[in-house]
């Protein structure tokens, strides 16, 4: 580890403030200045939420460059996700970073001057996959053809879970170098206070993804009220609102973790999730799970959690009526997520990130790349991908 300190100092980090990302990115800033290595974080999508500047503020040294862009998943983006590349690159000139960390996919084509990884927390053609049970229409072929380019020019690609580098290989094409690298929560953030009798579960209502909507038509029928914290107002216009539902609203981190830690049960009936920081966040807080019954939160999550079929909402009450009803097999599988979380914290992952930091910096081509000038075409751009 010291070696690595020695050789990485600064990260260049872009992130997007619609959904988890920016929490992902926060907790690995957070740990990577535990470890001495500052963060400039380069926010897209949109303006900052009071609780997410607050976040931001509580990690020492970050420098943050805000922005408004369209990302790349959003309509018509194209001009603003040009522009944004242009400001990332006169970022990095103003801040010489060691290495690029993209949490996008579109800008991984772009000649910066450090080593550049790509993070894959989701993506568009997975999603309809997933949630639509069809493929992605037409209309996303710029889209999959700046992806697919951004994945090819990057000198790895990291997935949260193999189920979601299987989806990259599978849309995009095996990158040169692939990794999985679980995100994290810290323990000592969320705890468990004295539980209430209340289903909690967070996301944004608009989301079918999440779900949210399966909750709504279960809640009628359980003892039990459920409680949503999130966004209902979607990025496109509109908002959303489930009158069976409990809603919190969009809460500060200190909010979400209030809520967590008196919520007996967590529930999360997603079509698409590669990773779940709320799940992870909710075990660490003595909930038990009641999860979507797909590959990437099996992976995650084995038997800490109870699973069930995304669009059987008959199953979804009878499993939530069953917890209600058995205090003892609450405890029980709450018990068993906070031990299965544990294998997820941010030391873990700060050094898996650090590792790849290191190597990536001291590639000799990649440094080759770093002393000279700008090229107007990536070498990476030229490479065949492989999946290592």
């Amino acid at each position: 580890m010291a070696d690595a300190l020695a050789n990485v100092a600064s990260v260049l980090m872009t992130t997007d403030t619609v959904g988890g990302v920016f929490t992902y990115s926060i907790e690995l800033a957070r740990a990577l200045a535990e470890r001495g290595v500052q963060t400039t974080l380069a926010a897209m999508g949109g303006p900052l939420s009071p609780a997410q500047r607050e976040a931001a503020g509580r990690v020492r040294g970050l420098a943050l460059f805000e922005s408004d862009f369209r990302l790349e998943w959003m309509d018509d983006p194209w001009a603003d996700v040009e522009r944004a590349g242009a400001w990332l690159l006169e970022i990095e000139e103003q801040v010489r970073p060691d290495v690029v960390h993209l949490n996008g996919y579109a800008h991984g084509a772009l000649s910066f001057r450090a080593p550049k990884l790509v993070v894959a927390h989701s993506c568009v053609l997975s999603w309809w996959d997933a949630v639509l049970k069809q493929a992605a229409p037409s209309s996303y072929a710029r889209y999959t053809h700046e992806v697919a380019r951004g994945l090819a020019a990057a000198a790895a690609v990291v997935a949260p879970t193999r189920a979601m580098m299987r989806a990259v290989v599978q849309h995009y094409g095996a990158p040169r170098r692939a990794l999985v690298i679980p995100n994290a929560a810290d323990p000592a953030a969320l705890r468990p206070a004295r539980k209430e009798d209340v289903v909690l579960a967070v996301g944004r209502l608009w989301d079918q993804a999440k779900n949210i909507a399966a909750l709504g038509e279960v809640a009628p029928h359980l003892p039990w009220p459920i409680r949503v914290a999130g966004s209902d107002a979607h990025p496109g216009g509109g908002s959303l609102r489930i009158d069976t539902l409990e809603h919190l609203g969009v809460l500060s981190a200190a909010g979400v973790a209030e809520a967590l830690s008196r919520a007996a049960i967590y529930a999360l009936p997603a079509r698409y999730e590669p990773f779940g920081l709320s799940i992870l966040e909710a075990a660490l807080s003595g909930c038990a799970l009641v999860l979507g019954d797909i590959p990437s939160l099996r992976e995650v999550w084995g038997d800490a959690a109870l699973f069930v079929a995304p669009d059987d909402t008959s199953a979804l009450r009878r499993e939530l009526k069953a917890l209600i009803d058995d205090p003892a097999r609450r405890v029980q599988m709450a018990s068993r997520a906070r031990a299965r979380a544990r294998l997820y914290t941010p030391g873990q992952m700060v050094q898996r990130y650090l590792e790849l930091y290191r190597e990536l910096l001291w590639q000799p081509r990649i440094s080759a790349i770093w002393r000279s000038e700008r090229p107007s075409e990536t070498p990476a751009m030229e490479a065949e991908g492989r999946c290592a």
